[in-house]
């Protein structure tokens, strides 16, 4: 196997930053691989006291590992300056690959998203992840390597934006100076390049890094061909787009210690009343695209045929399985599994039965927002 792949089991939210960072501190001269989704995501990574939120890059960042964003990706040219800025303030310098058959999202997909929201409430994180695909899929594209091509840069910006107005005449007087402004610090920024593949990286074969962390984006329960439509995401958020590149990770399943979903759609257990702890450092709350930021104890139905749906997941022998939050269930020892509620009296009791159900013996917990404090779990 090359690598290891961190994969949400529920609706997002799970911990796949803090489970990135983990793994790039114990791996040997790591890179992240951003292989789903795009700039929606905001994997929280706390280290050393600086806090970060990260969207446009690798959530390995604050340790000085580079991120290579994938073509199965969308970029955000003003999001990567904006948080650029951000972790050089924090006293970070990121290091950013992106591939040049990234798609880019300009502020007309944006704003697109977020009229169709506003009707649609698909629960949609309004930053035009979605209407991007779309576009792509239509034909009219703009991928990354594009603005290194001023003039192509500029014929396919002029017609994104005859692309919208045929929907909407408020699309003509979109302002894009600042997009326009953020791709030219991007073509100037020595830390941000563009590559063709991952770079570096040849299998058997000298290579710069010496293990890939693929990051995934949202959870299983949110891919179009597993989830429940029509609330789910757009892009692959399975090991879909890591087998195509042609690896073979080893898993690294994540889930919270109860069920979240942040956004309309269907959410199991919400009649069960609970004790479930609401952390002051949350990093999801509401907001008027995705709306309230639901919990509900964990469903262990729904987190098993999120596994099995997965090809490449189910056929793996030997997995991982990463329990985070549990410092939020402490009086919360319970779960359901096939229409019952299985309690618990104390964590070890409550991670067993996890365990057992999942079939899945190696297992990580996580009582912190902090990596360094993640720890294997010992069965009784």
């Amino acid at each position: 196997m090359i690598g290891k792949a961190v994969i949400g089991i529920g609706f997002g939210d799970e911990g796949k930053g803090i489970t990135t960072d983990f793994l790039c501190s114990q791996s040997r001269n790591p890179m992240v691989v951003r292989f789903s989704g795009g700039h929606q995501a905001g994997h929280t990574v706390v280290l050393n006291g600086v806090r970060h939120v990260f969207s446009n890059f690798g959530s390995g960042t604050l340790r000085g590992v580079p991120t290579y964003w994938s073509k199965y990706c969308t970029v955000n040219p003003i999001g990567i300056i904006n948080e650029y800025n951000k972790l050089i303030d924090k006293g970070v310098i990121p290091k950013l690959y992106i591939d040049e058959k990234s798609p880019i999202t300009t502020p007309y997909d944006v704003l697109y998203n977020q009229t169709v929201e506003r009707v649609k409430l698909h629960g949609s994180c309004g930053v035009g992840v979605g209407a991007t695909i779309e576009r792509e899929e239509n034909y009219y594209s703009l991928l990354f390597g594009d603005i290194f091509y001023p003039s192509v840069f500029k014929i396919k910006l002029e017609e994104i934006r005859k692309y919208y107005s045929f929907k909407d005449e408020k699309f003509l007087f979109v302002d894009v100076d600042e997009f326009i402004k953020c791709v030219e610090l991007i073509k100037e920024n020595k830390n941000i390049q563009i590559t063709n593949g991952i770079p570096y990286y040849l299998p058997y074969s000298y290579h710069k890094y010496d293990e890939l962390i693929f990051e995934g984006s949202q959870g299983l329960l949110l891919d179009a061909s597993i989830g429940f439509f029509p609330h789910v995401t757009r892009t692959n958020v399975s090991t879909k787009n890591i087998v195509d590149m042609g690896y073979s990770p080893k898993i690294y399943l994540v889930t919270r210690a109860y069920q979240t979903r942040h956004g309309n759609g269907a959410m199991t257990n919400g009649h069960i009343p609970n004790n479930i702890k609401i952390d002051i450092n949350e990093t999801n709350h509401k907001n008027k695209y995705q709306g309230e930021f639901r919990r509900a104890i964990l469903d262990l139905d729904l987190l098993k045929y999120a596994i099995c749906k997965d090809d490449y997941i189910r056929n793996q022998a030997y997995k991982s399985l990463v329990i985070t939050c549990l410092d939020h269930v402490v009086d919360e020892y319970r779960f359901t599994y096939q229409g019952e509620i299985i309690n618990s009296l104390n964590q070890n009791e409550f991670v067993e039965k996890i365990s057992k159900i999942l079939k899945i013996n190696d297992i990580y917990i996580s009582e912190t927002n902090e990596a360094d404090n993640i720890k294997k779990f010992k069965n009784t």
